[in-house]
């Protein structure tokens, strides 16, 4: 599993013309899913996300995570992250999870997500064309591997 976090002053995503989730302040997260991603994966990458600390604290120190913040989560799943761009000039997915994986996959991390929040987690739709939009803070962009 592979995650990109940008911290953000307000993220949104569209779908044929229609918002399907909008958050003010907070983590927009892309989420890229492989074949062997486990339970305990998603976990641990769920808590890792609520609880990094790249918000600033009064002193402007990123020492506040998205869960002391108060802040809200964008989730949005991009396979392509999962891309192996090494090789020639086609990049190859094959590292990535097949839908019928991929999809339950996005639905338990969400759910995650939202669980340790305490609050919902707005999305796009899983293997949808999306057009995302973003207001970067920072710019504070993290890319996150789960563990081996």
């Amino acid at each position: 599993m592979r995650l990109v976090i940008q911290r953000v002053q307000a993220a949104s995503v569209v779908i044929e013309g229609q918002l399907t989730g909008q958050i003010g302040p907070g983590l927009l997260v892309l989420a890229g899913f492989a074949p062997t991603d486990a339970p305990a994966a998603l976990v641990w990458m769920a808590r890792k996300l609520t609880q990094l600390r790249i918000f600033p604290d009064q002193a402007g120190q990123m020492n506040r995570s998205v869960l002391d913040t108060g802040g809200q989560v964008l989730v949005v799943s991009q396979f392509t992250l999962l891309a192996d761009a090494r090789n020639g000039n086609r990049p190859s997915y094959a590292g990535a999870a097949p839908p019928a994986v991929a999809a339950p996959l996005y639905q338990q991390f969400v759910a995650l997500v939202a669980e340790l929040l305490g609050q919902p987690v707005p999305t796009g739709i899983f293997g949808a064309d999306m057009q995302v939009s973003l207001v970067n803070d920072g710019p504070v962009t993290i890319v996150l591997d789960s563990p081996a």
